[in-house]
C-alpha cells in the first residue's frame, strides 16, 4: 500500500510539472504587435519558432553599422612585396605632423614549424620578429623607417620575439604594446605582453622591465609531452597566451583589450575556442588588472576595438558563434552585437584618424591589412570600405534611408 501511495505521488508530480509546462509555454508566448507581424512576415503568431522569437528581442539598430570591403590593395614604395621578407599584422594608423605611421611585425628567412629545431630554426612567420615602422604622407607610398621594438637580452621575456605591435598617442606621449615570447618556442610557451614608451613616433623607445599582462596561471598541463591539448584541467580562458594587445585611453582609465587563448583549446562552432579580456590601469604603462567580467566575448581573433558615442566598439571575426559581427560596450566591457560583416580584413591597422561619434564604422573607410603571400612571406597592404544603405538591382527605384 505504501508503495502503491509513493508511486501515484510520483505520478501526480509528473503530471503537474507536465501541466504547468503546458501552462508556460501558452503564457510565455510574447504579444506580437501587428506592425512586428507584417514585418518580420510572421505567418502564425501564436506558434513562434525559436529564430522568430530571437527576432523579435533584436533592438532598433538600422543599418548604420554595415559594410562591404573592396578588393585589397598592394602599397608602393618600401612596403611593397618582398621576397623572403615578413612584414605582417599592422598597428593603427596614426597622423603625426602631417605624416601617417605605422608599426608591423617584420622578420625574414622561411618558417620551419615545430618539426624542425625550435632552438634554431624560425617556428612561425611573427618568430623571431621585430617591431619596425613607417611613413607615409598620402597612405599609399610608404617609407621604412627602421626598427622600434627589438628582442630582448638572452634570458628575458622577450627574448625570442616581439610581434603584433599596437601604438596609442596618448598627453604628448607614445606607447607601444606588443606579444612577447621567452626562448625556447615549444608549443606550450606562454605569450605574454610587453609595452615601450617615448616622447616621439621616431623613437627611441624606452622598454618595460616586465610583461604588463600575463596568462592566468590556474591550469594544469597533463604529463610532460609537448603538447597544447593534453591538460588536466584548462584553467581560464586566457591560461595558455595572451596575444593582440590594444591599449585605448578611457574614461579617465586605460583600457588594454587583449585575445586569450586556452590551454587545452576546443573547436566549437566551426572555429577556434578564442575570446577577448580587458585590463584596467590608472597609467599607460601599468599595473594592469583583469577584469573580473572576463571573457567580455565568446569569439573573435585579432584585436579591433574603437571608441564610439561613449562606449567601446570592436570588430569580432574568424573564430566562434559570433564572428563577423560588429559589437558595441556602453561601458567598454559589456558587449551586445550591432551588426553583422562579412569579409572583413584579418589584422586591421584602423586609421584613427577617421574615429566619428556620428559615424560607428568611419573609422573603416580605408586602413591596413596583411595577407599571406606563402607561409614564408607575407606583405601589407590597404583595405577600402563602402556604406551599404539598401539591396536593389542596377536601375532598380527605392528608398533611401
Amino acid at each position: 500500500m505504501k508503495e502503491y501511495v509513493v508511486r501515484n505521488k510520483a505520478i501526480l508530480v509528473v503530471c503537474l510539472f507536465t501541466l504547468g509546462l503546458i501552462a508556460c509555454n501558452k503564457s510565455s508566448q510574447p504579444k506580437v504587435s501587428q506592425e512586428m507581424i507584417d514585418k518580420l512576415g510572421i505567418t502564425h503568431p501564436d506558434h513562434l519558432s525559436a529564430a522568430t522569437r530571437r527576432a523579435l528581442s533584436w533592438p532598433e539598430i538600422g543599418n548604420e553599422w554595415y559594410i562591404e570591403y573592396g578588393e585589397y590593395q598592394p602599397l608602393k614604395g618600401d612596403l611593397a612585396f618582398q621576397q623572403g621578407v615578413v612584414r605582417r599584422d599592422p598597428s593603427a594608423v596614426i597622423k603625426v605632423d602631417g605624416k601617417y605611421f605605422v608599426w608591423y611585425t617584420k622578420s625574414t628567412g622561411p618558417t620551419q614549424g615545430f618539426a624542425g629545431d625550435i632552438h634554431k630554426d624560425k617556428v612561425f612567420p611573427w618568430d623571431r620578429s621585430e617591431v619596425w615602422f613607417a611613413t607615409s604622407t598620402d597612405g599609399w607610398t610608404w617609407k621604412e623607417e627602421g626598427v622600434a621594438i627589438k628582442p630582448g637580452e638572452a634570458g628575458s621575456y622577450d627574448d625570442r620575439s616581439v610581434f603584433t605591435a599596437e601604438i596609442m598617442a596618448y598627453g604628448g606621449k607614445y606607447y607601444l604594446c606588443y606579444q612577447t615570447v621567452k626562448s625556447p618556442y615549444n608549443v606550450r610557451v606562454k605569450e605574454e605582453v610587453g609595452i615601450a614608451w617615448a616622447d616621439s613616433p621616431y623613437g627611441p623607445w624606452h622598454k618595460s622591465d616586465k610583461p604588463i599582462l600575463s596568462p592566468a596561471d590556474n591550469g594544469i598541463w597533463m604529463g610532460e609531452e609537448d603538447n597544447r591539448f593534453a591538460v588536466v584541467k584548462k584553467g581560464d580562458f586566457d591560461s595558455h597566451k595572451t596575444h593582440d594587445p590594444c591599449i585605448l585611453p578611457y574614461k579617465g582609465k586605460f583600457y588594454l583589450y587583449y585575445k586569450g587563448e586556452q590551454m587545452g583549446e576546443e573547436v566549437t562552432f566551426g572555429g577556434r575556442q578564442i575570446r577577448h579580456g580587458v585590463a584596467i590601469a590608472d597609467h599607460p604603462l601599468g599595473p594592469y588588472v583583469k577584469s573580473p567580467y572576463n571573457p567580455i566575448s565568446n569569439s573573435g581573433h585579432e584585436i579591433c576595438v574603437w571608441p564610439y558615442r561613449g562606449g567601446i566598439a570592436s570588430l569580432i571575426t574568424t573564430d566562434g558563434p559570433e564572428r563577423n559581427t560588429l559589437q558595441w560596450a556602453p561601458d567598454g566591457v559589456n558587449f551586445e552585437i550591432m551588426g553583422a560583416i562579412k569579409g572583413a580584413p584579418h589584422a586591421i591597422g584602423l586609421n584613427r584618424e577617421l574615429t566619428s561619434d556620428e559615424d560607428p564604422v568611419a573609422i573603416m573607410k580605408w586602413g591596413l591589412t596583411h595577407i599571406y603571400n606563402s607561409w614564408h612571406e607575407q606583405s601589407i597592404m590597404r583595405f577600402d570600405s563602402r556604406k551599404i544603405r539598401e539591396h536593389k538591382a542596377p536601375g532598380e527605384k527605392g528608398n533611401a534611408e
